[in-house]
């Protein structure tokens, strides 16, 4: 008989797959997987910057559900797409971000929303999403149109000198600038100089994290490779620039007192929420919200918009397709108002399309927080959970001719429906940690695409062998493109 005093040991958290999907085992140790290595596990199985690849060629051979071990660790992969779904969905109480994540980031120094979980999560993401509301991006599209004027002066003034634009440090740039503008009321204007010392320091955070993070061993808190040390110069660059962002807000809302009452963007909104009696903000919180505030968009956003202009640059039907409804709409000019920008709905269809084939999570490592019961497989606490969302949105069963670039899958019947299943493919993350900057990234997205195919001829490398994709997916923190083998000329 149980003690009185005894506590009942809750049920696993039950989470179904589709299409009455089952485990292929009841227990992680049952489960099929890749064979791991003593010690280690399969840690040194995962290739550099390609370890996305080989845990989704693990997920087509073992199934949607397999084990894995890295050192003392105990994980399983997820490639069912209704797992994923209620996985996201679970966020942030039976299931969390991995606290390998959080803290890789969080020894950076820019502790913020991304990586807090609970009650302090909540308290930040409502700030946050003050500013990334559509109706503040409605308010805002003038500046979005001032930042892509500037990106269209800048490839036009290339293009002209025969020069080929570096369309991902671009875009890199584009995203900084729309981002801290927004959200600091800041124009850095990192896109119109030659060299950005700020865009590179933030390239350097983004190469620690994605170096760091599949280490089983933080080599670096006893030893700085040159690699460290270099990490170590940028991180404290970008710590004295948050500083000095930060420093300015006070210095102009002292000026101002009613920007404490009435903040006009996140800066100023964490400042004053620090300052108030009681607060349960810290310095820390405003100074890791800066950071993300920096980081926020530069890698995902820029990679998605590079990822759009190599599928379309290499498809041309579409790209015509694209072309016609730009010209049709917008008549040669940049969008107006966001009016415009809502009636190209091939380019969304096309962003979408090319978030499918080429997302910029493909892997996304999770902590299980409770016992949970994945479609008949028992995963005790603390096990990790590696979501592997592409390999279900390119599956044949779901998308036919799943290879493909095709946007037109993606566009709505003329009674209103759609053809394709949006559950299969998580772009956005889901549950209540779903993606608070989605819109401005749409709004990015179909901004420059459309600036693009208006002024610019724009193709992939001749030299590049037919139907063989010549660029290398590189992932770290996101995927992005090894390098982008574009070619701009002035459209005739």
């Amino acid at each position: 008989m149980m003690p009185a005093d005894a506590k009942a040991t809750p049920p696993p958290v039950h989470i179904a797959g589709r299409d009455r999907f089952q485990a292929a085992a009841p227990r992680v140790a049952d489960l099929p997987g890749p064979r791991p290595w003593p010690v280690v596990g399969n840690t040194l199985q995962l290739r550099r910057g390609a370890a996305h690849a080989t845990m989704e060629t693990w997920a087509r051979r073992y199934g949607p559900l397999f084990r894995l071990r890295f050192g003392p660790y105990r994980a399983v992969g997820v490639a069912e797409p209704g797992i994923i779904d209620q996985l996201l969905r679970h966020r942030p109480v039976e299931v969390s971000r991995s606290p390998r994540i959080a803290k890789v980031i969080n020894e950076t120094g820019f502790a913020g929303v991304f990586t807090a979980e609970g009650e302090a999560w909540r308290r930040q993401r409502r700030l946050v999403m003050r500013a990334l509301t559509p109706e503040i991006i409605r308010t805002f599209f003038p500046v979005i149109g001032t930042v892509t004027e500037r990106l269209q002066a800048r490839w036009r003034a290339q293009t002209g000198r025969g020069e080929r634009p570096d369309v991902l440090r671009d875009l890199k740039c584009y995203s900084i600038d729309v981002t801290t503008w927004l959200t600091m009321g800041l124009d850095i204007d990192t896109l119109r100089q030659e060299t950005s010392s700020l865009q590179a320091d933030v390239e350097t955070w983004f190469q620690t994290v994605g170096r760091r993070l599949p280490q089983i061993v933080p080599y670096w808190h006893v030893l700085r490779l040159p690699a460290d040390r270099r990490s170590d110069a940028a991180i404290a660059r970008l710590h004295a620039t948050v500083d000095e962002l930060i420093a300015g807000a006070r210095r102009e809302m002292a000026q101002q007192p009613q920007l404490r009452q009435s903040p006009r963007n996140i800066l100023q909104a964490l400042v004053a929420a620090r300052d108030e009696p009681g607060s349960e903000f810290t310095d820390q919180d405003v100074h890791g919200n800066v950071g993300v505030m920096l980081f926020a968009g530069e890698d995902t956003t820029a990679n998605t918009m590079a990822w759009l202009l190599y599928h379309l640059a290499g498809e041309a039907a579409a790209r015509v397709t694209a072309r016609a409804q730009v010209d049709a709409v917008l008549g040669g000019h940049l969008p107006a108002d966001l009016s415009q920008l809502e009636g190209l709905d091939y380019i969304e269809a096309a962003a979408i399309e090319s978030m499918r084939l080429k997302p910029i999570a493909p892997v996304q490592g999770m902590r299980a927080n409770v016992d949970l019961d994945l479609a008949g497989l028992l995963v005790p606490r603390d096990h990790l959970l590696f979501l592997l969302p592409r390999v279900c949105a390119t599956q044949e069963s779901r998308f036919p001719e799943a290879e493909r670039f095709l946007p037109q899958r993606w566009l709505r019947d003329d009674d209103g429906t759609e053809t394709n299943d949006r559950r299969s493919m998580f772009p956005f993350g889901g549950g209540q940690r779903y993606c608070p900057g989605r819109y401005l990234a749409m709004v990015e997205i179909k901004m420059v695409t459309a600036m693009v195919l208006a002024g610019f001829d724009l193709r992939v490398n001749e030299r590049a062998e037919p139907r063989v994709d010549p660029v290398s997916e590189n992932f770290g923190f996101t995927m992005a493109p090894g390098a982008l083998p574009l070619h701009f000329s002035l459209r005739s």
